[in-house]
């Protein structure tokens, strides 16, 4: 039975990859930081779906949570690296410390599993990493979209030096979905109009989807898409200026 981690895994997107890879058949191995939360969700997994779940519990925000990951992760087959969180105020106005914080969750924690996963992978000739980014990378709004846009960069990179393997690597570009993910940080998205805002099963399958066709990045949704081409043809201090008024504080 094949074996997959995901970090974040009990809300949001990492609930809807977990809910489907245990459909699909994978055994899966549940990170994130709420002991009771994760035991919860295993229990209904394992009567849902029969197959193998496994709980740790690491704060990746720390160097002791990110290493437990590490030693875990070596033997699955594919990683999904969701984790993360937004800001409540804008750069000048959050503390230097939950900046860092996020930094370590986006972008170290992100490095450093994908590192320990890979050599296992490559010896056995498949598997992969999924990194959720956000269509944020595209645009410049502070330190979210900045580590966002490392995500991107990083996945393309250790992509095109496994490729020929039998190892995927892909960044994750998901918009506005619906999940908790805003309300905890305590973001206000009542202008976000309905049309904009994805559901997290629809667009895990169609990150699975582009997984499978080895896309370098998936980004689900046609108005994502065209947010993104814009983002790239656009002269970039509209870009950035059209952003900063957006409204929305990471």
């Amino acid at each position: 039975m094949p074996e997959a981690l995901v970090t974040g895994a009990t809300a949001g997107i990492g609930a809807a990859f977990v809910r489907r890879l245990a459909a699909d058949g994978f055994g899966v191995v549940l990170v994130a930081r709420d002991a009771a939360r994760l035991e919860q969700f295993a229990r209904s997994l394992r009567a849902d779906h029969g197959v193998p779940v496994e709980v740790l519990v690491a704060d990746l925000a720390t160097d002791a949570g990110i290493t437990r990951v590490e030693q875990r992760v070596a033997t699955v087959d594919l990683v999904v690296n969701n984790a993360g969180f937004g800001q409540q105020a804008d750069f000048l106005e959050t503390e230097v410390s939950a900046e860092l914080d996020m930094l370590r969750v986006h972008c170290e924690a992100v490095l450093r599993i994908t590192k320990a996963a890979l050599p296992g992978m490559l010896a056995r000739r498949r598997g992969g990493v999924i990194n959720v980014a956000s269509v944020a990378a595209f645009f410049s709004r502070g330190t979210y979209s900045a580590s966002k846009s490392w995500v991107v960069v990083f996945s393309d990179s250790v992509r095109e030096q496994v490729r020929g393997s039998g190892v995927h690597v892909m960044a994750l570009c998901p918009g506005w979905v619906r999940t908790e993910f805003h309300e905890r940080s305590g973001m206000d998205t009542g202008g976000i109009p309905d049309s904009l805002w994805l559901d997290g099963e629809t667009l895990v399958a169609a990150a699975i989807r582009d997984f499978r066709r080895r896309a370098a990045v998936s980004v689900p949704d046609v108005r994502y898409k065209t947010a993104a081409v814009l983002a790239k043809l656009l002269p970039r201090p509209l870009m950035t200026r059209i952003a900063a008024r957006a409204g929305s504080k990471h």
